[in-house]
């Protein structure tokens, strides 16, 4: 699998831009620090994901003064071509299509796009709150495990619908509350639980990979654990039933999948309390890595890779680590300043203001 081509209309600070990307290789991406590099990266990622990388709203991915913003790409699947075109919209919901049919889920497009992103951002993973540790799991299993994912979605609708009805009852329920309380538990505790023995096994599969990527990136070998703790006892069905009380008070469904924490350790420390900024930063690639490697290995194929100004932040023994640990495939990358002497460019592309691409002559990252 890997990105054709690309459109993108009103994307960000992009009025319009296309680039056509190398198949296999490295395509570099240069411009000057707010030139729209990573949003074009973002805009790729969104295609593969319905979501932003940097956490933004929908609204905020559409240029100032557009009403929506428009993304094109082509994809090569197994020599079959795949289209998918994305509206976001400024002020409503907006829609997506893969080979002109809707796209309901963001499930829908594990078949079209596979990405996986590296920036600078990625040390919340390792020094932000479980929310964030959370989310870098679901973003895994969203390109490895389709089941999972579709898990995930339905976690998501079910925890909006029963917040919704804990707050509109305002600390009591009558008996069709009640009941359809019990058909909110029922739900959550099916999917939860799917979610939830997923990210477990997931855990498993990334930890002796993390490990071996921690210890080439730090240059010695450390201790490297990740531990999956739940938010309750037992089946998630009585967990709920017994804090319905406490759900009522707050308003909120206080234990589930969206309460559960990815611990992890460095040298038997927790990083996220005792590792320094660069532990913290190795780590974060090492995690990063450790998925990128598990799902090159578990759908025979890399995903395509997104490299966002990652280099900025590394110093040349990490850098050249972090490229000796990528699995061939195709790679767009983005820098302000000259990349490695390690990275060949198959394309280049300069961004210039208004976010628009123009090719350069070359091959040099330079």
């Amino acid at each position: 699998m890997h990105l054709t081509s690309l459109a993108v209309t009103d994307f960000r600070n992009i009025t319009g831009t296309t680039i056509e990307p190398d198949p296999a290789g490295t395509t570099v991406i240069t411009g000057l620090n707010g030139a729209g590099k990573t949003s074009l990266l973002e805009a790729i990622a969104y295609l593969a994901t319905l979501q932003s990388f940097r956490g933004s709203p929908r609204e905020a991915m559409v240029r100032r003064g557009a009403e929506r913003a428009i993304l094109r790409a082509q994809t090569d699947v197994d020599g079959r071509t795949v289209a998918i075109e994305a509206e976001v919209s400024a002020s409503g919901r907006g829609r997506t299509m893969v080979n002109r049919q809707v796209a309901h889920r963001r499930s829908d497009l594990v078949q079209a796009l596979r990405t996986t992103v590296f920036s600078p951002e990625d040390i919340v993973t390792v020094r932000g709150g479980p929310a964030e540790r959370r989310a870098f799991l679901d973003r895994v299993l969203a390109v490895v495990d389709a089941k999972a994912a579709r898990a995930a979605e339905d976690v998501e609708k079910v925890l909006r619908q029963r917040t919704a009805l804990l707050r509109s009852a305002g600390r009591r329920l009558d008996g069709e509350g009640e009941r359809t309380l019990d058909v909110w538990d029922d739900r959550l505790d099916l999917a939860g639980t799917a979610l939830v023995e997923a990210r477990e096994a997931l855990v498993l599969q990334l930890t002796p990979l993390a490990a071996a990527h921690y210890g080439r990136l730090a240059g010695t070998p450390v201790a490297v654990t990740l531990g999956y703790r739940r938010s309750w006892d037992g089946r998630l069905l009585n967990a709920l039933a017994g804090g319905r009380a406490r759900d009522l008070e707050r308003g909120m469904t206080l234990v589930g999948p969206h309460r559960d924490e990815l611990e992890v350790t460095l040298g038997a420390l927790p990083s996220r309390t005792h590792a320094s900024q660069g532990e913290q930063r190795s780590l974060a690639l090492a995690l990063q890595l450790a998925a990128h490697q598990l799902a090159t290995e578990r759908l025979g194929s890399a995903p395509v890779l997104l490299l966002d100004d990652v280099f900025s932040e590394l110093d040349p023994l990490r850098a050249r680590a972090l490229l000796a640990g990528l699995p061939p495939g195709q790679t767009l990358l983005t820098t302000a300043l000259s990349a490695p002497p390690e990275v060949t460019a198959s394309r280049v592309y300069a961004m210039e203001a208004g976010g628009r691409t123009v090719p350069v002559d070359g091959g040099s990252a330079a």
